[in-house]
């Protein structure tokens, strides 16, 4: 399984599937991450990529003692489906 990476110089996380990169943007304060923005690429949809690299940034932000607000649609539905996460919403 690949690991979602934090790239802090682009705002964004990433996981890379087969050459290509899915990510997540973000906006970080000193409590929170905002996820702002979602993409994977057209090839890899449909597979479970999205919510791979969702499940993959909020261990990051966890890990991090930080709390996740979902500033798109993508994320906010992954919230509302894994109830698991309630601890880390902001």
């Amino acid at each position: 399984m690949t690991e979602v990476r934090d790239n802090k110089a682009g705002s964004r996380f990433e996981l890379d599937i087969e050459g290509k990169i899915a990510f997540a943007n973000y906006r970080a304060t000193p409590q929170a991450v905002i996820i702002t923005h979602t993409e994977t690429p057209l090839p890899l949809r449909g597979r479970g990529i999205g919510s791979q690299l969702v499940e993959g940034a909020l261990a990051l932000i966890r890990a991090d003692g930080r709390r996740v607000i979902a500033g798109c649609s993508f994320v906010a539905d992954y919230l509302r489906d894994h109830p698991e996460n309630r601890d880390i919403m902001a």
